[in-house]
């Protein structure tokens, strides 16, 4: 069993940064490719980004492609999310996910993961 615990979040101003860690357990997290996805009051579940197990690759989603950076660390067993420029429509619950299959690319699919946390808010607020 896995579990992934992510902190980080809060009310930041827009404009402003925040970076979301997310620490998993097991001992084999170094396999599996790692997303981040988003929830808004009253929205569906959308994909942030992934990063492959690897590390070598990332994905994101247009709305954030220049603002916010995926990264990893496997001597940690902790996956990060940099947000930058943060607007007001990132706003939502954020959950960090591990993908079902070992050695996988990552996917902007929520169902291929088969582990998630409990989420973080951020808040974007003047």
């Amino acid at each position: 069993q896995v579990q992934l615990v992510e902190s980080g979040g809060g009310l930041v101003q827009p404009g402003g940064s925040l970076r979301l860690s997310c620490a998993a357990s097991g001992r084999f997290f170094s396999r599996y490719a790692m997303g981040w996805f988003r929830q808004a009051p009253g929205k569906e579940r959308e994909f942030v980004t992934a990063i492959s197990w690897s590390g070598e690759r990332t994905y994101y989603a247009d709305s954030v492609k220049g603002r916010f950076t995926i990264s990893r660390d496997n001597a940690k067993n902790t996956v990060y999310l940099q947000m930058n420029s943060l607007k007001p429509e990132d706003t939502a619950v954020y959950y960090c996910a591990q993908e079902a299959i070992e050695f996988g690319l990552g996917s902007s699919r929520g169902p291929t993961y088969n582990y998630w946390g409990q989420g973080t808010q951020v808040t974007v607020s003047s």
